[in-house]
């Protein structure tokens, strides 16, 4: 998130050797037509300074960074002028980032300042250099002090400024610290990076003023309409805020876009269909994403496409997937859930199979309601006898007692208007 070194090593040496290439002409043509040294300006190259510096510069630019070293050392610091000087610091300066002495490259911007041959904003943009070089080391302490004491006398800091500011305190948790310079990143900028924009959202998030992100993602996504996170970290926000029509409007067009590439991301969007009432389209999106494999085909997956055929009425399709489950599943629960779907088919049979095979899986969060349901699917078969033992096993259950007692009675007086006509 941060600049990287690489661009911060190429960006200084293309701006120092700009600056000093093109002062060491001009002095030397100051020099030649002055008659005395005394009236030199303060600003400009001795000769023979200003040739050698040219010569590191040139040195510094093929990578020969000991030579560039050793050439500026042939220069005696204490004879130059401040000018010289700070400008001879600023390509030591460069020699050490290059090798990557961060310690040693700052100490030479410190020198430059100290120099006392450079203008109020050459040195503000030094002190801003040297907060640079705190922050691309990750010292994010030193950093955000560094930058904290430049913007006393920045003038017009830009935007970049303060997300550097904003970095330096989020990386040190001090999230609290890093909105305001975050927030002024953006703002102060007509085209902020993304990497900008993103960072406020997830400030406002966290603060859960979720209204105020929704605006930042849209702008986000315009930016990067393809990038995948996005569009769901949007959802994820309206989700938040209890707008679920426009959560799965997000989701859907990432979906449609064929952006969504994990397991979690098409169950998530398999929940809110089911959720927005939209259960057909839902089983749909599962059946297609365990067919193509970008979901697992678990438990899990075959139990949410079930109850999604469910949901839409869709019983018959709903079988496959809930005895798939079913099978999969460490208890008989589903099984249970599988005789239900049949009843109401209306199959009697296939529901007392199915409650049969999840008694005997066992583990089941209500025995008694499997007993229950396998009694009355017995009853329904015109099986009243062989109901019997499993309605009075449901009956020592206080939730499945009245039900229970309510067949059995039904049972008790069926037989006995039977043994009335028979002797009628």
């Amino acid at each position: 998130m941060t600049p990287s070194i690489k661009r911060l090593k190429t960006c200084g040496v293309a701006a120092v050797a700009s600056l000093l290439l093109a002062a060491v002409p001009a002095a030397y043509a100051q020099r030649a037509g002055e008659k005395d040294k005394d009236e030199a300006p303060q600003q400009g190259f001795d000769v023979v300074t200003g040739k050698t510096i040219n010569e590191a510069i040139e040195l510094l630019n093929m990578d020969n960074y000991q030579g560039a070293q050793a050439k500026l050392g042939t220069l005696k610091m204490d004879k130059l002028s401040p000018y010289e000087r700070g400008r001879v610091e600023q390509v030591f300066f460069q020699i050490a980032i290059q090798q990557d002495k961060y310690d040693e490259a700052r100490q030479h911007l410190l020198n430059a300042i100290n120099s006392g041959g450079l203008s109020e904003d050459e040195v503000s943009k030094l002190r801003y250099q040297i907060a640079v070089l705190y922050i691309q080391e990750e010292n994010w302490a030193k950093g955000a002090q560094a930058l904290e004491d430049w913007f006393k006398t920045a003038q017009n800091p830009n935007g970049a400024a303060y997300y550097l500011l904003a970095i330096a305190y989020y990386s040190q948790d001090k999230h609290d610290k890093a909105f305001e310079p975050a927030k002024k990143a953006v703002e102060l900028t007509d085209q902020p990076q993304s990497g900008w924009i993103q960072l406020l959202a997830f400030l406002y998030i966290e603060r859960e003023d979720f209204k105020s992100a929704v605006p930042l993602m849209e702008r986000l996504i315009s930016m990067e309409p393809k990038k995948k996170d996005n569009w769901v970290q949007l959802s994820n926000i309206y989700q938040q805020m209890d707008d679920y029509p426009k959560a799965l409007a997000a989701m859907q067009v990432a979906y449609e876009a064929d952006m969504l590439n994990q397991d979690s991301e098409y169950r998530r969007l398999a929940d809110m269909l089911l959720f927005n009432e939209i259960p057909y389209r839902c089983a749909e999106l599962l059946d297609k994403a365990i067919d193509d494999k970008k979901i697992k085909a678990d438990e899990q997956a075959y139990e949410k496409l079930a109850n999604c055929w469910i949901s839409a009425r869709e019983f018959d399709k709903a079988l496959d997937p809930l005895e798939r489950a079913a099978q999969l599943s460490p208890n008989g629960d589903l099984y249970v859930r599988l005789a239900e779907v049949n009843v109401q088919r209306q199959d009697w049979g296939s529901a007392a199979s199915a409650v049969q095979k999840g008694i005997e899986k066992g583990k089941l969060k209500d025995a008694a309601y499997a007993q229950l349901l396998m009694g009355i699917a017995l009853y329904e078969e015109k099986k009243p006898q062989d109901a019997i033992p499993y309605f009075q096993r449901a009956a020592k259950s206080d939730a499945r007692r009245k039900s229970a007692q309510n067949y059995l009675q039904r049972i008790e007086y069926e037989a006995q208007q039977k043994r009335q006509a028979q002797g009628g």
